[in-house]
């Protein structure tokens, strides 16, 4: 039976959506074993976050609010979310920016065994365990971790986002375990983040992704297709070094990892690297005139063709369909 804490991701005053991953990988975990899991949320100001959390089906939501975690640093997290392993086996976060930096401090502070990445859980002889991509997602390895404590990150796109259960989870305070001499040397300077009108890239449900086909009217191209569906636009690691798209777009193994309900893969020819960002995506339409890009062979549907027609041609169709 292993307990788990989800350890949440709070950012600018809200729940982080990557949170709702983790979840679901704490419920498929607990029911795999006949444990339970908890919640712990750290910041400043995060009242409603926890209530919001109570909706979950955790045992206990563990609430640590102090002023000095108005800004993220690993060094100040790291001693309290260790601290809570004395009652848990299993500390996970989901596989983002914040969960890959937090969970590999844990793990070092308590000698313990980390697994990163996971896209599946489940048990065997009573314990659990892990898959994880390796080689660009072309091949899976199965790992258990030995020590008594596992420390594991998870992949947002291969977990959905958990949904509202019924009934409420109790809210304890916990108090902030205090910081290591490392926290004196780290000050926090500042965080510059990249505002867009549009949906983020790792949430968005639809996106529309362009390669090196697109050439310079990559946004010419995209924007209209985007527009219609509320979409977030990425780019392939090609298109972000020609700068048609800044590099925070970039779907792929260097990139971010997505899985919306719809993926449009327009003028690219679908290498590993990219595939390895983008294959858990529901619903994959590819466009590009070469029938035998890699591309086609993940797509549920494809068209081939000059890309600068077929767009055009399939944005006026949809607002058609939609009078």
């Amino acid at each position: 039976m292993a307990n788990i804490l989800v350890v949440a991701e709070f950012s600018e005053g809200s729940l982080k959506r990557t949170t709702l991953s983790a979840i679901t990988f704490a419920k498929q975990a607990a029911a795999a074993t006949g444990g339970g899991f908890d919640i712990l949320l750290m910041g400043t100001g995060v009242d409603a976050a926890a209530q919001e959390l109570t909706k979950f089906g955790a045992g206990k939501v563990l609430v640590t609010d102090d002023a000095s975690l108005k800004q993220y640093t690993a060094e100040r997290y790291a001693p309290t979310v260790a601290a809570l392993a004395k009652s848990h086996d299993v500390l996970v976060a989901t596989a983002s920016a914040f969960g890959k930096d937090l969970m590999p401090r844990v793990a070092g502070r308590l000698e313990a065994g980390y697994a990163a990445d996971i896209v599946e859980v489940k048990a065997e002889g009573g314990k659990l365990v892990y898959k994880r991509p390796m080689f660009a997602g072309n091949a899976y390895g199965l790992c258990q971790i030995a020590t008594p404590v596992a420390i594991v990150t998870a992949r947002q796109s291969s977990f959905a986002p958990t949904e509202a259960a019924a009934g409420g989870s109790p809210v304890e305070k916990v108090a902030l375990e205090p910081a290591g001499k490392g926290a004196e040397r780290v000050e926090w300077v500042e965080f510059k983040q990249v505002k867009r009108e549009r949906p983020e890239l790792t949430e968005a449900a639809v996106v529309v992704s362009g390669g090196r086909g697109c050439k310079e009217k990559f946004n010419d191209i995209l924007s209209p297709l985007a527009d219609l569906f509320g979409a977030a636009i990425g780019a392939t690691r090609a298109a972000c070094d020609a700068e048609w798209a800044s590099a925070d777009m970039q779907v792929g193994q260097t990139g971010k990892i997505v899985a919306p309900k719809l993926y449009f893969a327009i003028g690219l020819s679908g290498a590993i690297q990219h595939l390895a960002g983008m294959k858990g995506s529901k619903t994959i339409v590819a466009i590009n005139k070469d029938p035998e890009a890699p591309i086609f062979g993940v797509a549920d549907y494809g068209l081939v063709g000059d890309l600068f027609q077929i767009v055009p041609d399939v944005v006026e169709r949809i607002k058609i369909a939609r009078k």
